[in-house]
């Protein structure tokens, strides 16, 4: 007896017909049900007559897959479906600088081993050396400005950080002069102009330095040397309200640091193990600052090194006016 091809699909399959179904599909199995049997034609040998290695050969050929029908040709979801009517958005074409920018930083965050490092420092001293440069000397720093010089300074303790990586010739340079980059946003996108020799300026220097560069920055007035270099790179957002963020770091440099806004919190007491004396606790301002690094140019020890030293320096700020 030949056997039929529903059989022969379903035979092995526990759910019989329904196993059918599923392989050919529901309108496979319509079309397969509704198809018309031909009719053996005059010139064809009796069943009998067939061999049985011809009966096995025609139960081992695959079945005839049925012909496709509008329903059950495919149909595929286009890419990108827009339910916004174009009446409510508008295509702006990036600027060059917005070209280099998503160029530069894309190129550096699938490239280059970001890792991060955060602590948070006591703004108190600072703010009350300002008030007392501002009261008696008439002269106004920003705490911007102590930070750009307490990195300087804490760059010059941990030379590691002062450092650039080039992927070509796989090497790292450490620079003995520290060039630290300052963000600044413009209308066209964030720049990073550089203050040079920052460890030799003063705190008075490096905020007239970063005003003008700012100025400038913001009119499109800078020269590609004032702007292309630098060591190492701040970025602050404090001025934004901005707790804390993580930075990308600005090939090639090794890293950048993100500097939040102060927040007054309560800082728990200490306990001396040596003698017992403890402190009280108190309400501080506190800054987060957060470094991105390039693992190929430092790792993590030298990182909580550079983050230690940068906190001493701003816990002491009169240190910064030597």
């Amino acid at each position: 007896m030949v056997v039929s091809t529903a059989v022969r699909l379903a035979s092995g399959r526990p759910s019989g017909r329904a196993s059918l179904i599923q392989f050919l599909g529901k309108d496979g199995w319509a079309a397969r049900r509704s198809a018309t049997v031909a009719a053996p034609s005059s010139t064809a040998a009796p069943a009998a007559s067939v061999s049985a290695p011809a009966v096995a050969t025609a139960a081992a050929a695959p079945p005839t897959p049925p012909p496709l029908t509008p329903s059950t040709q495919a149909t595929f979801a286009p890419e990108m479906v827009t339910t916004v009517p174009p009446s409510l958005y508008t295509d702006t074409p990036a600027s060059n600088m917005r070209k280099v920018i998503s160029r530069r930083l894309t190129e550096s965050k699938s490239t280059v081993p970001h890792f991060y490092t955060s602590i948070e420092i006591p703004l108190d001293n600072i703010l009350q050396l300002r008030k007392t440069l501002q009261k008696d000397f008439e002269t106004k720093v920003s705490v911007n400005d102590f930070v750009i010089k307490a990195s300087a300074m804490a760059l010059r303790d941990v030379p590691e950080l002062n450092g650039t990586y080039d992927a070509k010739t796989q090497s790292q340079r450490t620079f003995s002069q520290v060039d630290i980059s300052v963000a600044v946003a413009t209308p066209t996108g964030l720049i990073t102009p550089i203050v040079p020799s920052t460890t030799s300026l003063s705190l008075t220097e490096i905020s007239s330095k970063v005003k003008d560069l700012a100025t400038r920055a913001r009119d499109n007035k800078l020269t590609p040397e004032e702007y292309q270099g630098g060591t190492f790179c701040i970025s602050n957002l404090g001025m934004f309200g901005i707790s804390e963020f993580s930075a990308v770091i600005n090939p090639p440099q090794g890293a950048i640091l993100a500097v939040g806004g102060g927040e007054r919190k309560i800082v728990p007491g200490t306990f001396s193990e040596e003698d017992g004396s403890t402190t009280k606790p108190e309400i501080r301002t506190v800054m987060t600052a957060r470094l991105s690094a390039d693992r190929r140019v430092v790792d993590e020890a030298t990182a909580a090194l550079f983050l230690g030293s940068l906190k001493e320096y701003l816990n002491q700020p009169k240190l910064l006016m030597l």
